[in-house]
């Protein structure tokens, strides 16, 4: 679990997409098909929150520190899951 100073900077770039979107880069990448991800640049590493857009919400599908250059496969792999259980669900 972040620190709490950490989840509020994170928890602000999410409010910053959720109620400006659309965003670009340096907050906001293209991930992979529907998957977008909230890019927050900590004090000495990076969190990513991956994320969906349904209709008109923004639906956070999974979060992590962010290690290698590229998203580690497990991580996009349980983003992809979760939007899929998402999508079977509605």
């Amino acid at each position: 679990m972040l620190p709490a100073d950490e989840r509020r900077e994170v928890g602000i770039d999410i409010k910053t997409v959720q109620f400006g979107w659309p965003l670009g880069m340096p907050v906001v990448d293209h991930v992979d098909r529907d998957i977008w991800e909230v890019r927050t640049r900590l004090a000495n590493r990076l969190a990513r929150v991956l994320f969906v857009l349904e209709g008109s919400e923004m639906v956070l599908l999974h979060g992590f520190i962010k290690k290698e250059r590229t998203t580690p496969k497990p991580d996009l792999d349980l983003a992809r899951q979760r939007l899929k259980k998402l999508r079977s669900s509605s």
